[in-house]
């Protein structure tokens, strides 16, 4: 089981979210099979149902098709670990999101994007694996449960670390055509930057390690977001 909450978040951003559930929704995964979070989702695109909403692109929020996708593969990630699957990629967001510590410590999301920004793992148990999401677009919170039959492992996820913690920087306000004139509106909050780690580790069912890792992520500075109505 993995979990996670979304309040704050737009109505695009919400949209977005219960339909990317909804695509990877009742993906069945081979034994030995690697599931792809990229690959099972498709195209992020207008096209495809996405609406725009926030996103982090090239060090500042921006509108992009498909913002909140970000919060399906956390959850994701949270409900392999807590099934003591086979990870084999997942990579830290550059920056703390708020949406992914409202039920959780930092460190424990995974990013998406076109290409090798993917969250993976291998379905390493003898059976095949039904995975199962659910999504409460009204109390902005969702789970991810994985489906199969148990080997007997277990996992554990240890000595949680955080350092270096840095201040966020100055508030950062964006012009906004569609907001009246002298209207503001809070986007995105602010977060300190901080680098975190934890061990995940896999035991069989007589108790030998099949797989330890440390995750490390290193969360740099980010800044409140304002969209402001442009002076006449």
């Amino acid at each position: 089981l993995g979990e996670s909450a979304y309040a704050h978040s737009i109505p695009t951003r919400v949209h977005n979210v219960a339909l990317t559930a909804k695509k990877i929704n009742l993906n069945i995964i081979k034994p030995g099979e690697t599931f792809s979070f990229n690959k099972a989702l498709g195209e992020v695109s207008k096209a495809t149902g996405f609406q725009p909403a926030y996103v982090i692109k090239n060090g500042r929020t921006e509108l992009g098709d498909g913002g909140g996708v970000c919060q399906v593969s956390s959850t994701l990630f949270r409900a392999a670990m807590n099934a003591g699957l086979n990870i084999t990629l997942r990579k830290p967001h550059s920056y703390r999101v708020s949406y992914y510590e409202l039920n959780s410590k930092a460190g424990f999301d995974a990013t998406v994007y076109a290409g090798e920004v993917d969250f993976r793992f291998i379905n390493d148990t003898p059976g095949h694996i039904l995975l199962y999401t659910e999504t409460d677009s009204k109390n902005l919170t969702m789970k991810i449960e994985l489906y199969g039959p148990s080997d007997g492992r277990t996992s554990e996820i240890s000595d949680y670390k955080a350092w270096g913690a840095r201040p966020a920087p100055p508030p950062v306000y964006i012009d906004d055509p569609s907001l009246p004139p002298g209207k503001v509106k809070q986007v995105d909050w602010a977060t300190g930057g901080l680098k975190t780690s934890f061990v995940y580790t896999v035991k069989d069912k007589f108790g030998t390690v099949k797989q330890q890792e440390t995750y490390y992520s290193n969360y740099l500075p980010w800044s409140a977001k304002y969209l402001r109505g442009p002076a006449q």
